[in-house]
């Protein structure tokens, strides 16, 4: 046991307490009581100007879009490989070195305020819901078709040989990678806010490198680039959820005006579906995290966990938990390799198409994620006071992965087997890939009981995107408020819900989801560099609370209270 030294003065202690005190202006009265102006208003203005530009420029925003894309992805493309695949890597040493791991996020005798059944329905609803619904099927089934390996020529497309590779690239990019980028921002956030009582902000998970700097310009600058990101990468998700959700009804008979002739959603049919959910979703959040997000995520779970059952009972059950075994060793096995390539042309049809796939698939999603980060990381570290470092990263990372794992070699695995089979005759893999799980329980089951099915699809897809959406507008709230309650800010609620509504609508309307995906990939890059300094900032954090507790300093704020001990 490491011999504690008492500092009695603080000169005597060869390092200082933590910060426990960032102020941010906020305005006292009026529109924006409790608010940072310096960060909503610019954060509002961003918005409003991306709206604008693409309501009323739609093809110049489109072009200008697509040229930045192109640009920005292949430049970039290395740093955003590299630095989720540090990012995984930091999270998973702080949970296992076991000084680390067992430092509390919050007090000492703090603990959690959600039980762990509601706490991983959180995770799982607001991390990564709607895009495993639309991609439980999309993603095993293009691989399935291409990818790395059947680019070398080392498989043949749409054979047996070709479902194993297809499931290490589908794991590869909905597990650890994405958990470990959204638990690493959370914890940065969490861990000084609830042990050192500064403002729930993405901000603060900076100040144990700039410490005051936070308070001022910079922390600012860096709040409005998590508003925005936050709004863009969560129009992603909305973007593809809408687009299934209308297939969904499409299915349902509802009207062959939701889809064009390329299977597409209608303008009209993404405008009512708009107001539908993020209507819904505004009032959901107007209810706070405790009541209405709360029990829609653990609505989430339960019909989540009724499909799958189904895919256990009448699917391809058996198969699909081969998949899932095979598929997470395979993934353990590669995931070095494969987290660390970064494809490089060679001037050969093959180099420039595995370069192409990268950036096609595993950059998209590195950025998405990135994107997706301040807003999940902010969400979790809102629900995961009182939990320690090791439970919280490996929770964090481990279990929604699972989930993730699972529900793609169930629903996935059945498609893949009804197209080997041949009793899907191609129209799974034929399909829309916002259709292709519809496509899937049509071939899957009699048509009376696929209808049924299908509308608990459409349910299922509706809590999702309700729970996403008012998640978000919560979390954007927290971050203008300073880190505050937003419970009292109702009309700030509705503008970023119709804010959400206008981004999703514009983009998907003028380009489709590749709009929303450019939109977001170019949002992401700002963020991306936060993140980097997140990850030293939280090591940094937690290195020099190891040395505080070593030497009798204190590392919470209430151990502060009492520093320097009276002599």
């Amino acid at each position: 046991m490491t011999q504690q030294v008492p500092a009695t003065e603080p000169g005597n202690a060869p390092v200082e307490p933590p910060l426990v005190d960032l102020p941010i202006a906020t305005h006292d009265r009026g529109f924006y009581d409790g608010f940072s102006r310096q960060v909503t208003i610019p954060s509002k203005v961003i918005i409003s100007l991306i709206i604008m530009w693409a309501i009323f420029f739609p093809v110049q925003a489109n072009d200008t879009l697509t040229a930045a894309n192109s640009t920005i992805i292949s430049t970039f493309s290395g740093w955003y490989v590299y630095l989720v695949a540090a990012v995984m890597m930091v999270a998973i040493v702080l949970a296992i070195i076991p000084q680390s791991g067992s430092l509390r996020i919050g007090m000492a005798d703090e603990r959690p305020e959600f039980g762990r059944f509601s706490w991983f329905a959180m995770l799982f609803g607001a991390g990564i819901g709607i895009g495993m619904l639309t991609y439980s099927t999309g993603e095993p089934l293009a691989h399935f078709a291409n990818n790395p390996d059947i680019i070398r020529g080392q498989v043949q497309p749409m054979t047996q040989e070709a479902v194993r590779p297809a499931y290490i690239y589908t794991f590869l990019h909905w597990g650890l990678a994405a958990w470990g980028t959204y638990g690493l921002v959370g914890l940065a956030i969490g861990y000084v806010a609830y042990r050192r009582n500064l403002p729930l902000t993405i901000r603060s998970a900076l100040a144990p490198i700039f410490g005051r700097a936070m308070s001022g310009g910079a922390g600012h600058v860096v709040d409005i680039v998590a508003v925005v990101a936050t709004v863009l990468g969560v129009a992603v998700t909305m973007g593809f959820g809408v687009q299934q959700f209308v297939a969904g009804l499409h299915r349902l008979g509802l009207g062959e005006w939701l889809l064009d002739g390329e299977g597409v959603a209608t303008p009209a049919a993404i405008i009512l579906a708009l107001a539908l959910l993020v209507g819904a979703s505004t009032l959901s959040a107007l209810s706070g995290v405790g009541r209405g997000i709360k029990w829609l995520s653990n609505l989430n779970m339960a019909l989540s966990f009724a499909l799958l059952v189904l895919f256990v009972v009448v699917g391809s059950g058996l198969l699909g938990f081969e998949l899932l075994a095979v598929g997470i060793f395979d993934y353990l096995r590669t995931l070095p390799q494969t987290a660390l390539t970064l494809f490089s042309t060679d001037g050969s049809d093959a180099g420039d198409a595995l370069v192409q796939w990268q950036l096609d698939w595993s950059v998209f999603y590195w950025a998405w994620w990135i994107a997706f980060a301040p807003f999940v990381g902010m969400f979790i570290a809102r629900i995961s006071r009182g939990r320690t470092v090791r439970e919280y990263v490996l929770g964090v990372m481990l279990v929604p992965s699972l989930m993730c794992f699972t529900w793609m070699a169930l629903v996935g695995g059945t498609a893949i087997d009804l197209e080997l089979s041949g009793a899907a005759q191609g129209s799974i893999v034929g399909a829309n890939i916002s259709d292709q799980l519809f496509a899937t329980l049509a071939v899957m089951l009699d048509p009376g009981v696929a209808a049924v099915v299908s509308g608990l699809v459409v349910v299922l897809l509706m809590t999702y995107l309700i729970t996403s959406a008012d998640s978000a507008i919560l979390i954007v709230n927290t971050i203008n408020g300073a880190g505050e309650n937003e419970g009292q800010r109702r009309m700030h609620i509705l503008f970023w819900g119709a804010a959400l509504a206008f981004v999703v609508g514009s983009m998907l309307i003028i380009g489709g989801i590749d709009a929303i995906r450019i939109t977001m990939i170019i949002g992401a890059l700002p963020f991306s560099v936060v993140l980097a300094l997140m990850a030293v900032s939280i090591c940094k954090a937690i290195v020099y609370d190891l040395r505080r507790k070593r030497h009798g300093v204190p590392t919470t704020a209430k151990g502060c209270e009492d520093w320097p001990p009276a002599s």
